[in-house]
């Protein structure tokens, strides 16, 4: 049998030769023959009904492990796998409709802030961190309060102290009268638990690599601040509808912005855990190994966003030891129980995180936005 080379062999499957490369690299479509001495991949004939099955499920956005069993499998069980996965998706789909929803009328002005004569915004909070089922040290911090709501996950040497000590930094917010510039304030709060880092470190080196994420919230009358980095996160339940309002810095969220993953690709990939941002004890450093100086100040600069709260809303804040054992369908199902109250949340959710084998440390905190009235 002639083989093909991957210029040919692209031209027939109607594909481009980057294209199989990225599916060579997974290990979706191997070629017959690489050359020694060129590295050039050659590929049989009969693998081209193969490069285009495979092309046309990742246009589905199926995972890996599900395309590799799909292209390995007869006939009708491929035809079985895909009808269930589309199920899988139209599900998502509904789920995006409604972040859509919710977006555009965010962005379109029609959520706005609530007049300033109007009652004030209150909240109802519970927070708790759990060691989880496989940990020997509890990394994780939560906090609730009045005002200010908080996780961080710590690591490396000291990585309980790191997270307990960014979110201390933050809590004189609770009590300072509040300025007219919440991000502001949340901003220099955070560079006080910056500084707080790098004095742990300057009296024990061992602190040196240590370092911590954080997500927290501060409100002010319908406001709510929000402060993120790193891979804990903040969701949104309103109307029924779960929406994720921060973005994870980590390597494989950058895999999925690009393209090259998929959300359940991300869930088993060995890289799940290095993350891209972070608040670190070092000047120096950065949570990204292979990242020069000049990348170390943007690893260390946290986003900030400012929301409009509504009576009615309820916040999550989580570490990932919740988001990568416990399916977001299942957290979603748990915040609308009715009746629940945030402190019975927050155990349900730390006790289905042990339940699905608590591989890492557990953060949460709920908090219920009500009217002051």
């Amino acid at each position: 049998m002639k083989l093909l080379t991957i210029g040919e062999f692209a031209r027939a499957a109607r594909l481009t030769p980057k294209a199989l490369r990225l599916y060579d690299e997974l290990g979706l479509l191997r070629p017959v023959r690489v050359d020694e001495a060129s590295g050039y991949r050659y590929y049989a004939p009969d693998q081209l009904e193969q490069a285009r099955l495979v092309a046309w499920l990742r246009r589905l956005g199926m995972p890996l492990a599900t395309i590799a069993e799909v292209r390995d499998a007869p006939p009708p069980d491929a035809a079985e796998a895909i009808a269930a996965f589309l199920e899988v998706a139209e599900r998502d789909l509904a789920e995006r409709r409604g972040l859509a929803r919710f977006l555009i009328s965010y962005l379109s002005g029609r959520e706005t802030a609530m007049p300033a004569t109007s009652s004030p915004l209150t909240i109802r909070y519970a927070a708790a961190s759990d060691i989880g089922r496989e940990r020997e040290h509890n990394q994780d911090f939560a906090y609730a309060g009045s005002r200010l709501l908080a996780v961080a996950d710590g690591m490396g040497h000291g990585g309980d102290v790191a997270s307990e000590t960014v979110v201390n930094a933050l809590r004189p917010l609770e009590s300072a009268q509040m300025p007219g510039d919440l991000l502001n304030a949340l901003s220099d709060a955070v560079s006080a638990a910056t500084a707080s880092l790098r004095s742990l470190s300057e009296s024990d080196p061992g602190f040196a690599e240590s370092g911590s994420t954080l997500t927290a919230m501060l409100l002010s009358g319908s406001q709510l601040a929000l402060v993120h980095i790193g891979d804990t996160r903040a969701y949104l339940l309103r109307d029924g509808g779960l929406f994720q309002i921060t973005h994870d810095h980590s390597v494989v969220q950058s895999m999925i912005d690009a393209g090259r993953l998929t959300p359940d690709e991300a869930a088993s990939h060995p890289q799940r855990s290095l993350l891209i941002r972070a608040l670190a004890a070092s000047a120096d450093a950065s949570p990204d190994p292979s990242a020069g100086p000049s990348a170390a100040a943007e690893a260390r600069t946290p986003d900030l966003s400012l929301h409009d709260a509504q009576a009615g809303d309820r916040y999550l804040l989580c570490s990932d030891g919740l988001t990568v054992a416990v399916p977001v369908a299942v957290i979603r199902q748990t915040l609308l129980a009715a009746g629940s109250a945030p402190a019975d949340v927050v155990r349900r959710l730390i006790s289905l995180a042990n339940e699905a084998g608590g591989p890492d440390n557990i953060a949460c905190v709920v908090a219920d936005v009500l009217s002051a009235a």
